[in-house]
């Protein structure tokens, strides 16, 4: 009967056929994504592996790598724990600005990065309205890597949230009912109900906050300070040495930081993909 379906749903289909759909499927990825990504490869093959290496090992190198990832991985881990908060509370409740609350969600997503990384540093610097009433307790944001993060952390939350509310708003009420009726507590009912049926969406979610992070330059290039060796961001250097003519060099920190990228979302991809596997064998 499937097969059937899947047949019919072919023939009738409002879009071209499969093998039309994934010639221009292939096209477009190999003119958008893969031929973009090769020519790094390439250029950075020109350079030899003594070379490479000599580029991408350089103390100031490296402190911007980890500056980068470790941010991120922080950023998006906040991201993951208050971004299922804040969908929870937009799914679950109705309160006065709830709708105001839900665009506010989004404004970062419409916001300019740039706008966003200045009005950050105006708010955290010494003098802004939060900064100031930070450092007499000797906490400095703005020109840190604490900068860095909070910036990270601002452009990713809505990811997080815009993939978990969907499926907060089709998780049934009456699983959590029956729980309590059966003894659960608060945190059982958590752990066992409600974790198990949002984890593939929350892994995509902080996945891809993840991803905005690792890549983003203009709202942290403000707010950074960019001191290298303690406030530089890989990106940052990768646009530094292209100032300085420096391509090779440009492109070695480049190939770097994708494939790490890679490594790292498709470490995620698999704990997502055995993660639904087993929910799946527990219904």
């Amino acid at each position: 009967m499937s097969l059937l379906r899947q047949h019919l749903l072919t023939r009738h289909s409002v879009l071209p056929g499969f093998g039309l759909a994934l010639g221009y499927t292939l096209l477009y990825l190999g003119l958008i994504v893969l031929i973009p990504l090769s020519a790094t490869f390439f250029r950075t093959a020109t350079m030899g592996w003594p070379a490479f290496w000599d580029a991408v090992t350089t103390p100031r190198v490296l402190a911007s790598l980890r500056l980068t990832f470790g941010a991120s991985l922080i950023a998006a881990s906040i991201n993951a724990v208050f971004g299922l908060l804040v969908a929870w509370v937009l799914v679950r409740y109705s309160f006065i600005g709830k709708r105001l609350v839900d665009a506010f969600v989004d404004l970062p997503f419409a916001l300019p990065t740039a706008v966003a990384g200045i009005a950050l540093t105006a708010l955290y610097a010494g003098n802004g309205f939060i900064g100031s009433r930070l450092e007499p307790y000797g906490i400095k944001v703005a020109f840190t890597p604490l900068g860095i993060t909070v910036a990270l952390t601002f452009i990713g939350l809505p990811f997080v949230v815009r993939t978990v509310q969907p499926v907060l708003e089709d998780l049934e009420v009456e699983l959590e009912e029956a729980a309590a009726c059966l003894g659960a507590n608060r945190l059982q009912t958590f752990q066992r109900v409600i974790l198990p049926a949002i984890a593939p969406a929350l892994l995509t979610g902080f996945t891809l906050a993840l991803a905005r992070a690792i890549g983003e330059y203009g709202s942290v290039v403000f707010i950074a300070g960019n001191m290298p060796m303690i406030s530089e961001i890989a990106p940052l250097l990768i646009i530094t040495k292209l100032e300085q003519y420096d391509y090779a060099g440009a492109t070695a920190i480049a190939v770097v930081m994708l494939v790490i990228s890679f490594a790292l979302l498709l470490a995620i991809n698999i704990l997502q993909w055995w993660s639904s596997r087993r929910t799946r064998k527990a219904v």
